[in-house]
């Protein structure tokens, strides 16, 4: 070979190996923050998704961008996304079902992106979003079927699952839905599972206040309160019913859960002793909307 091609060869093959390797791109994960709701301390949907925003921040390869109003301004936010959060009011208010957002979020669901609501997020109605949330997240908060007591369940065994992964036992009191209507068509798996107690079921509910007779008629019956179902399309979904106080973000437990869902939707790996964070009580009270303070 000749000497200038030799040398030629070599200086290419120094290039090369002096390149650095490119990274494979950011995972990126939309959070969507509903409006004010209820009063101070409740409902805090901007405050509480800053506050999980914040914790991601130790989180390498994922990228979080954060919206206020329950839906962004301009939708090439969800451009690239691989997962997205629906903390905010449901129902006929749910964000995801003012105009076109069920079809856009089910063009992104087609391609993929993994979806999680929480607390009043998981509720739809029947006719609008039902049968979209069964699909999306492997189910949804129905009215007059499911039901949304104040109670404090005691979380003791966990399946084994990423999501699970580090999380502790705990106990707390919220506004824990369960009696979701769920799906058939996949496997939903149960993450937080706990049997209320006869006089959780006996009522009052928040609302209605109930009883219902088909809630009282299954004592006993574990009921689950966060599940995770990978989709068909290749997508990940999960319900969390939880969030109701903003105060249970403060729990170690509570709060790594939902962490480790928000990574793990994002389809990255969740650390085996799940998604590490700290808060100070500055960051717990960093965000709050302005409320009227209660009468």
């Amino acid at each position: 070979m000749p000497l200038d091609r030799r040398v030629f060869l070599g200086t290419a093959l120094a290039a090369t190996l002096a390149t650095p390797v490119r990274a494979a791109a950011n995972k990126k994960l939309v959070l969507l923050a509903g409006s004010p709701s209820h009063g101070p301390g409740e409902h805090e949907f901007n405050a509480g998704a800053r506050l999980l925003e914040k914790c991601l921040k130790a989180v390498p390869g994922l990228d979080v961008s954060f919206h206020t109003g329950g839906w962004p301004k301009d939708e090439s936010a969800f451009d690239g996304a691989d997962g997205i959060l629906s903390y905010a009011d449901g129902g006929g208010r749910h964000p995801l079902v003012q105009g076109n957002h069920l079809e856009t979020i089910g063009k992104l669901m087609d391609k993929g992106v993994g979806l999680i609501c929480s607390h009043y997020g998981v509720e739809v109605l029947k006719d609008l979003g039902g049968k979209q949330f069964q699909q999306w997240i492997g189910g949804y908060y129905e009215h007059m079927f499911s039901c949304n007591p104040m109670w404090s369940p005691d979380f003791t065994e966990f399946p084994k699952h990423a999501i699970t992964q580090g999380v502790k036992p705990f106990r707390i009191r919220d506004e824990w839905y369960f009696n979701m209507r769920f799906t058939t068509d996949a496997k939903v798996t149960p993450l937080l599972i706990a049997p209320p107690p006869d006089a959780v079921r006996d009522g009052p509910y928040v609302y209605p206040k109930g009883p219902y007779a088909h809630i009282q008629e299954a004592k006993g019956r574990p009921e689950t309160m966060m599940w995770a179902v990978e989709r068909k399309d290749g997508g990940r979904g999960v319900g969390f019913t939880g969030g109701h106080f903003h105060k249970n973000w403060a729990d170690d437990n509570f709060r790594k859960i939902v962490l480790n869902a928000l990574v793990w939707i994002c389809k990255m790996d969740v650390p085996a002793d799940g998604v590490s964070s700290t808060i100070s009580d500055a960051d717990l009270t960093a965000n709050l909307d302005p409320k009227p303070k209660k009468k």
